[in-house]
């Protein structure tokens, strides 16, 4: 049976999809932009500054789930340009600070609004 989860916490869905779907104990989470949930507005800033949002809607998404990035087993992380990933991977890696999920960062032509940095994840209430 799947499960829809949102929060309040996390931007709404700027298309016809959800924050995160449950199936079989595995949460699928929506790729988060570095959107302020409170204000809509993108977070302004270089791409570390970008992904500290991406990472706290994410949190807010696992949050309502009663999740935790511990219980991430795989993400994947897009960026605009390459040249983030030490930016990025260093902000990252703090909410990974143990045994880290599985990941993949692959550069993309452009993400929705303009923004460097977009982050998917996938969690296991068995993790």
């Amino acid at each position: 049976m799947k499960k829809v989860v949102q929060t309040d916490e996390a931007p709404k869905a700027i298309g016809p999809y959800s924050q995160a779907v449950e199936v079989a104990g595995l949460m699928f989470l929506s790729g988060q932009i570095p959107i302020d949930p409170k204000t809509g507005d993108v977070v302004e800033g270089d791409a570390a500054a970008q992904a500290e949002r991406v990472m706290a809607n994410l949190g807010a998404v696992l949050a309502a789930a009663r999740l935790g990035f511990g219980d991430v087993v795989r993400t994947t992380i897009y960026l605009t340009d390459l040249g983030d990933f030490a930016k990025v991977n260093e902000v990252y890696g703090r909410c990974f600070p143990k045994e880290p999920p599985a990941r993949a960062t692959v550069q993309v032509s452009a993400l929705p609004k303009g923004v460097r940095v977009e982050i998917d994840a996938i969690a296991s209430r068995s993790a």
